[in-house]
């Protein structure tokens, strides 16, 4: 530099064009915008930890209903796999080690078999010949007894009939 040049600020070189007021509106009008902004920010922020937070709790909720209810048709099925094996009581089912019993993912039943075999040998006395709900009875009589008329009786007869229904009485 030169000894003759004299340095001035920028600023003392440019004239002021806005007027303080009208700096200090428009200052004031861009943290209004900022504050607006900022709680949109924080508010979509929440929107989201909400989002996310129910979007866990329904998969949790999924997670627990699938589970109960693939719970459900195991047991159903070991019910009926119990049932072919000719399980007496079905009460005898909380006996049984269900950990070797799984539900595959085409819903059928892996294991089962296997477990009625190893219920049948260590607990012989759960099983006995299946049953069914009808029980077989003689075939009753195809004719009714016929009963005889006073009037065809004996006295011996009407007095021993006469006797006994007396003192059924």
């Amino acid at each position: 530099m030169a000894d003759d040049q004299v340095v001035v600020p920028v600023a003392a070189l440019v004239s002021e064009t806005f007027s303080r007021e009208y700096v200090a509106e428009l200052r004031s009008e861009n943290k209004t915008y900022r504050l607006k902004a900022q709680e949109q920010a924080d508010a979509a922020k929440a929107a989201q930890e909400a989002a996310t937070k129910a979007t866990s709790e329904a998969d949790a909720k999924v997670s627990t209903a699938m589970q109960a209810a693939n719970e459900r048709i195991l047991r159903a099925e070991l019910k009926a796999s119990a049932l072919k094996a000719g399980m007496v009581d079905l009460d005898g089912l909380k006996l049984a080690d269900l950990s070797a019993v799984k539900l595959n993912d085409a819903g059928e039943v892996e294991g089962a078999d296997a477990l009625m075999a190893a219920m049948k040998e260590s607990k012989p006395y759960l099983f006995g010949s299946a049953s069914t709900t009808t029980q077989t009875r003689e075939k009753p009589d195809p004719k009714t007894p016929e009963t005889k008329k006073a009037t065809e009786m004996t006295t011996d007869e009407y007095a021993a009939h006469k006797k006994a229904t007396l003192s059924k009485k």
